[in-house]
C-alpha cells in the first residue's frame, strides 16, 4: 500500500483559537498519521479549495463559495454563541458614527469581515470607507477610524491595547448574538469530495480524532491554558477563559446561524442566498 497517496494532508490554524484541537492531537499521537501544514485561515482555505490539502479548517465564506466541492466534518468548528474574544472591531468613535470613515480590514480573515460589514451596514446602518492591510493594530489606527481584527491580534487588542489606548473594543460575536439571536461560525473542518471518494475510511478516522482531541483538550483545559501561556503573552487565566467561551460544536444551532449568514450575505459575497451544506454521514 503506498502510504504517502493515504497520509492524508490536513491543515491547521496558527492560532490560539485552534490549539485545544491540535493539542489532544499530540497528546494522543495522532498527528504522526497526517501530513500537516499549519498557516492563516484565509490561506488554508485557498490550499484546501486549489486541492493542496486534502482536510483542513476553512473560514466559512469560502466553505460557502465551494460548498459544491467540499463536505463539512458534523460536531467541530470554531464559533461561539455570544462573545468570541477574537473577532473584533475596534473604533475610536461609535459605531454608528462610522459611516464614510475609514475602516482598516485585517488581510487574515474573510469571514469576520464580511460579518463586521454586515452589521455595520444593517443594524447600524452605516457604510464605511473600507481598506485591506496587515493586522497590525496601532498601524490601522494611525490611518483608520476602526479595524477589523481576528485571531491573536484581536486577543491582543481586546485584553491589553484596546483598555490601554482607550479605543472601543466591539466582540463580533456578541454584536451577533444580540442581532440575532444565533451562534456564528467562523471556520469549519471540511474535507475536499474528490479524497473523500477516494479515502472515506481514512476521512472518518480523522475527523475522529479531531472530536476526542478537541474532548480530551477541553477536559483538560487548565493545562491546555498553562502550557500555552508559557509562550503567549496572556496568562493561564485569560486562556482558559478564552478555550472554553469558544464553541466548538457544529450542530443544529450553529447549521441555522450558518442559514440564516448565508441569506443575508451570499447574493453580496459569490454563493447562494439558500446554499446547501453537505455534512459528512457517519
Amino acid at each position: 500500500m503506498d502510504n504517502s497517496r493515504t497520509r492524508p494532508r490536513v491543515g491547521h490554524i496558527q492560532f490560539l483559537n485552534c490549539l485545544p484541537l491540535y493539542w489532544g492531537l499530540a497528546r494522543t499521537g495522532t498527528l504522526l498519521d497526517f501530513e500537516l501544514t499549519k498557516d492563516s485561515p484565509e490561506k488554508l482555505s485557498e490550499q484546501l479549495v486549489r486541492g493542496d490539502l486534502d482536510i483542513a479548517p476553512i473560514t466559512l465564506v469560502e466553505f460557502l463559495r465551494n460548498a459544491d466541492d467540499l463536505v463539512a466534518f458534523p460536531d467541530i468548528a470554531v464559533g461561539c454563541d455570544g462573545p468570541v474574544m477574537s473577532c473584533v472591531l475596534v473604533s475610536q468613535i461609535p459605531l454608528d458614527r462610522l459611516d464614510g470613515a475609514r475602516v482598516a480590514l485585517g488581510s487574515t480573515s474573510r469571514t469576520s469581515v464580511r460579518l463586521a460589514q454586515l452589521l455595520l451596514s444593517e443594524r447600524y446602518g452605516v457604510q464605511p470607507d473600507y481598506y485591506t492591510c496587515p493586522p497590525d493594530l496601532s498601524l490601522m489606527m494611525q490611518e483608520a477610524d476602526a479595524a477589523v481584527l481576528i485571531g491573536d491580534a484581536a486577543l491582543r487588542a481586546n485584553l491589553l491595547d484596546g483598555p490601554r489606548y482607550g479605543l472601543q473594543v466591539h466582540d463580533l460575536g456578541t454584536l451577533w448574538k444580540e442581532w440575532t439571536g444565533l451562534p456564528f461560525v467562523f471556520a469549519v473542518w471540511a474535507v475536499r469530495k474528490d479524497y473523500l471518494a477516494r479515502e472515506p475510511f481514512v476521512t472518518r478516522k480523522v475527523h475522529e480524532a479531531f472530536l476526542a482531541s478537541r474532548d480530551l483538550s477541553l477536559e483538560e483545559v487548565g493545562k491546555v491554558a498553562e502550557q500555552a501561556a508559557r509562550w503567549e503573552e496572556f496568562d493561564a487565566q485569560v486562556l482558559e477563559r478564552y478555550f472554553t467561551t469558544l464553541d466548538f460544536r457544529f450542530g443544529g444551532p450553529q447549521l441555522t446561524a450558518v442559514r440564516e449568514f448565508a441569506r443575508r450575505v451570499g447574493p453580496t459575497t459569490g454563493f447562494p442566498a439558500d446554499v446547501e451544506v453537505d455534512l459528512l454521514e457517519p
